[in-house]
Order: structure tokens, then C-alpha cells, then sequence
């Protein structure tokens, strides 16, 4: 009876589509592990596809390479190796399935498909999988291991019949995206699953970004007693082989390493940061091009952008109307030189006064209004626009949630762009990511060590600047008012009543809700963004654009 087995962890970055560097990436892991005897690799799920395929998976000439790569890896793994728990998508009699597949000694010796296909949030895999049948346990080297996927271990369901099946432990292969709240619900829902089977876990999460969701990694194993015998690193690649043996109360797992990772703001940076490097990286983009106005808004982007892709591959633009104040011009040229970008400066005045003088025949002589600051900020992104089709960088956007929230924000202006690292980020986190990147930087950052952000910059009170003396609390709600109220409206669904009877302003709240729901037109051309909460915009708040619900809403019990 075999008393020692080593199971090599990998927590991996995969590519979606990249077959080919997904494999090249495990072969390297596997030569490791061969290294370290290991007896079993496992991968996340849907590895080597990456996760999510979405409609990858219904188009034949990507299932066929896959189909290609996975017998190239089965001959390999006949010269005596590690075997490999490879996630991929897998079809059997016409049907596509979310699998796990036991590449060992040449063969594929065992595939056991997912049960529970999620379909809410960002996730939409019943329109794509097929759900398979609850699973036995899969023979690997003279043991039987339950090999439940993902959302199988959120019910009892899967793991109870793994256990009846005389599994021995228990390998999860995830693709759990990251939101401030989920780690800790990760890790007692699979206590839950140990306590009910008195099975050990390993729960192996991806790592990286992919379009609006990053993966935090952060993975680990619990032995029957409920404690951590090993923490893989959250937001980074880790491989690590652990070593099981079989005592009298059946395996367990030797400490490994038992720093748990962080969470909180440090979190939220590094998932903005790790979003934004893999989407530029991924998609080939050579760098970022952004606005800059010496706001806190635009400041916050151009840090992220430099910690995550380094200076040289940050320009950053100051483009001043006759509105933008001195302390403004200083303020965005202090960023870009604590940062180390490349700054440029293009004023619009010309620009503005050659489109007023064109369109006044057909406006009329009136006075200014939303017109005319609208045209500023698509002005702005006229040139960012240009700039980034002359080089090639990609615009990121510089709006936060908050203002996308209420449609505080210029469709084709300051909205424009190919991406969005506050996208999911409200403006009360934004000024305190702002304060927690002045005292700490990451380790797999490039930007400064010292202070990145001018504390002016935090300390000064919010305006677009697009008329005199204007300030966002003349238009809108303090923002530490707004966003508790849009917590509750979007991440929560709180009914207006509620929230008035928790102590808001009746009037305030129901201009917040009506503003939120008008707005659902421009989010809808928004560009994708990190998710970071626990209810982002786009998959996962699908709300009509014609809704008529705000206007007649009877307000007769509030």
C-alpha cells in the first residue's frame, strides 16, 4: 500500500486561445516536478484552453488543436514522469464538457467532468457545457482521488459521492476570479466539504487576468482537521510539489507554507494591477497612452499603469482648456515626473473656439451649458484617440465607478478608451487606494518606492474643471454619501424604502437611483474593466437600456 505521494501544484497565468504557450508553460512545470519526484501535477481549470473559453469552445478548429495538444502531452508522459490532471474543455458524443483528464504512462487513463455549471455573475458555462454526471473517484497510481471541479464543491453533493466512492483526498482545479469579499467564503466552503467527508483538499486556483476578471490565485490545501497546511501567493505564478503520506486517520499533507495572503486595499491594488498587465500584455498592446488633469482620478490610473507596465511604457497627456487651473497644470506635471512618464502638453483652447465658431449658427448664441463642457472632454479624447492610432498604445480610460455609476462622466470624452482600471472602483476607494500606494508598493510593481501621489492631489476637493469655478458637489452628492447609497442600490438591490429608513435622504436617494438607471445607455458602451467587487458592471448587472420602471415607479410607500 503506497504511503508518500507529491503532488506539484500549479498555479498558472494561463493565455485563453494560446494552446500552444499553455502546453510549452506546463512542460516546463512538469520537467520540475520530474525533478522533485512528484507523482501527480495539477493544473487549474480548463487549463489549457484558459478559463473562460466562453464561445471559444463551439469552434471546431479550436476544439481540434486542443484535441491535437492533449495526445502530443500523452506521449510525452510515457517516459515514466509525472502524470498530469489537465483541466480542458472535452467532448464526448457530440456534447462539450468542462473536464479533467489523467494524462499517465502514455494514456488518457480517467476523465471526470464538472456538475455544477455556473451561470450567474460572470459566468454563463450552461450556455456552452454540458453538465456531466456526478463522478467517482479516478484511480492514479494505486490511489483513488476525487477530482470535483470548481462550483462542484459550493454543494455537498459531488464530494459526498466521491467519499462513498472510497475516494482518498480530494484535487479541485478552479477558476475562481477574484472580488474583495470571496477568499474567505472560498475557504469555508471548503471546510464545509472537509468537515462533511473528513477528506483533505487541495483547492488550486488560476492566476492572472483575463478581459474584465483577474484571478488571484491564492490557493490551498486543508487537511481533515480544518487547518491550512500550505498558502500558494496570491496574484503571481507559484509551483509548488507537496508531500502526502497515509497515517491511521488516512493522508495528510506536510506544512508547506503557511503565510496566508492578503486582502483588503492591498488586494484591490494588485488585481488592478495584474488586470491591467495581463490585458495590455495579452492583447499585444506596446503601452498606454492616458489623459492626465492633475485630478485624483487620472493620477490613481497613471500609478497603476506604471506599476504595472513600468514607466517606459506610460505617456501620459495634459490637455488644458482656459478652465484648467495653474495648481492643475503643476499638479499633472509633478505626477508625471514623480512616475518617470513621458509627458506632453496639448492645449484644446484652439480646438474649442474653432468648434464653438462652427456650430454657433446652428446652436444659436446661447449661454453655455452641457454642450459646451461635453465638447471639452471629447476633444480630449479626440486626441488621445489619435495619439494612440499614430503609436499604437492603448487609451486607457480614467473614470471610476462612482461617476459611471450616474452617468457623471462624457460618452466618447473622458468615457473613451480600450480599457479601465476603475472601472469597478468607487471615488471613497480611490482616494484611500491613493493614501495606501503612498506608504506601500508591491513587490512586483515598477513604479517609485517613495510617495507616488501628491497629497495635494488627495486633499483637494474633486472638479472636471470644464467651467469656472466648477466642483463635483455642486452637481452631485458628496461622495461619501453616493456611494454608500450605490453599494446598496447596485451590489445589494436594497428597495428604496430600506435604504431611506437606514437614515439617507430621501430626496438624495431617489436622485441617485434615477441618475443610475438613466445612465445605463453609456455604461453599455463603457470599455471592459477590472472586476473587483462583488457586482461589476457589464455580466454581471444586466439591466435593460429602455427601462421605464424609474419614471413610473410609484413612491407611495416610501
Amino acid at each position: 500500500m503506497k504511503k508518500r505521494f507529491l503532488i506539484t501544484l500549479a498555479q498558472l497565468n494561463p493565455c485563453v486561445g494560446n494552446i500552444d504557450a499553455n502546453v510549452n508553460k506546463l512542460r516546463k512545470v512538469r520537467a520540475q516536478a520530474a525533478t522533485e519526484n512528484a507523482d501527480l501535477i495539477l493544473t487549474p481549470e480548463l487549463y489549457i484552453s484558459g478559463y473562460p473559453p466562453e464561445d471559444l469552445v463551439l469552434n471546431s478548429m479550436f476544439i481540434s488543436e486542443i484535441r491535437n495538444a492533449v495526445e502530443k502531452l500523452l506521449i510525452e508522459t510515457a517516459d515514466g514522469g509525472p502524470a498530469i490532471l489537465l483541466g480542458a474543455p472535452w467532448i464526448e458524443k457530440d456534447k462539450m464538457y468542462n473536464a479533467v483528464l489523467l494524462l499517465d504512462k502514455g494514456k488518457l487513463q480517467a476523465v471526470r467532468y464538472k456538475v455544477n455549471l455556473p451561470n450567474y455573475g460572470v459566468f454563463d458555462e450552461k450556455r456552452v457545457f454540458n453538465s456531466g454526471p456526478i463522478p467517482s473517484p479516478i484511480e492514479v497510481r494505486g490511489l483513488r482521488l476525487g477530482v470535483p471541479i470548481c462550483e462542484d464543491i459550493w454543494t455537498p453533493d459531488v464530494v459526498k459521492n466521491i467519499k462513498t466512492g472510497g475516494g482518498e483526498f480530494l484535487l479541485v482545479s478552479n477558476g475562481s476570479p477574484f472580488d474583495n469579499q470571496k477568499m474567505n467564503n472560498r475557504l469555508q466552503n471548503a471546510i464545509s466539504r472537509v468537515i462533511e467527508s473528513k477528506l483533505p483538499m487541495v483547492y488550486l486556483n488560476q492566476v492572472g487576468g483575463q478581459d474584465e476578471i483577474v484571478f488571484d490565485g491564492a490557493s490551498f490545501v486543508l487537511n481533515t482537521d480544518q487547518k491550512v497546511s500550505a498558502y500558494l501567493p496570491a496574484w503571481e505564478e507559484s509551483i509548488v510539489t507537496t508531500t502526502w503520506t497515509r497515517g491511521l486517520e488516512g493522508w495528510s499533507c506536510a506544512q508547506t507554507n503557511t503565510i496566508k495572503p492578503k486582502y483588503g486595499l492591498v488586494a484591490i491594488y494588485r488585481a488592478m494591477v495584474l488586470g491591467l498587465r495581463d490585458y495590455v500584455a495579452k492583447n499585444r498592446f506596446p503601452g498606454i497612452i492616458l489623459g492626465i488633469s492633475g485630478g485624483i482620478d487620472s493620477t490613481l490610473s497613471a500609478t497603476v499603469a506604471v506599476d504595472a507596465l513600468g514607466a517606459d511604457k506610460v505617456r501620459c497627456v495634459m490637455m488644458p482648456s482656459p478652465y484648467t487651473s495653474n495648481h492643475s497644470l503643476e499638479d499633472a506635471l509633478e505626477v508625471a515626473k514623480r512616475l518617470g512618464v513621458k509627458h506632453t502638453n496639448i492645449s484644446i483652447s484652439s480646438a474649442m473656439l474653432t468648434f464653438e465658431s462652427m456650430l454657433t449658427k446652428h446652436l444659436g448664441v446661447i449661454s453655455h451649458d452641457l454642450t459646451e463642457e461635453n465638447l471639452q472632454a471629447r476633444l480630449r479624447g479626440i486626441i488621445l484617440m489619435a495619439l494612440s492610432n499614430k503609436f499604437g498604445y492603448m487609451v486607457l480610460s480614467t473614470s471610476n465607478k462612482s461617476e459611471i455609476s450616474i452617468g457623471y462622466t462624457t460618452l466618447y470624452g473622458d468615457m473613451c478608451g480600450g480599457y479601465s482600471v476603475l472601472k469597478d472602483v468607487y471615488k471613497s476607494t480611490v482616494f484611500k487606494l491613493c493614501r495606501w500606494r503612498n506608504s506601500n508598493k508591491p513587490t512586483d510593481c515598477y513604479g517609485p518606492n517613495d510617495t507616488c501621489i501628491p497629497p495635494h492631489i488627495i486633499s483637494k476637493p474633486p472638479s472636471a474643471e470644464l467651467k469656472p469655478g466648477q466642483k463635483d458637489i455642486d452637481t452631485i452628492p458628496i461622495y461619501s454619501v453616493l456611494d454608500k447609497i450605490l453599494i446598496h442600490l447596485i451590489e445589494k438591490e436594497t428597495p428604496l424604502a430600506e435604504i431611506i429608513a437606514n437614515g439617507y435622504d430621501k430626496d438624495t436617494v431617489l436622485q441617485v437611483w434615477r441618475m443610475l438607471n438613466r445612465a445605463e445607455y453609456k455604461r453599455y458602451q463603457s470599455p471592459p474593466g477590472v472586476k473587483l467587487t462583488c457586482r461589476s458592471f457589464g455580466k454581471e448587472r444586466r439591466y435593460p437600456i429602455t427601462n421605464a420602471f424609474t419614471d413610473t415607479y410609484k413612491l407611495r410607500d416610501i
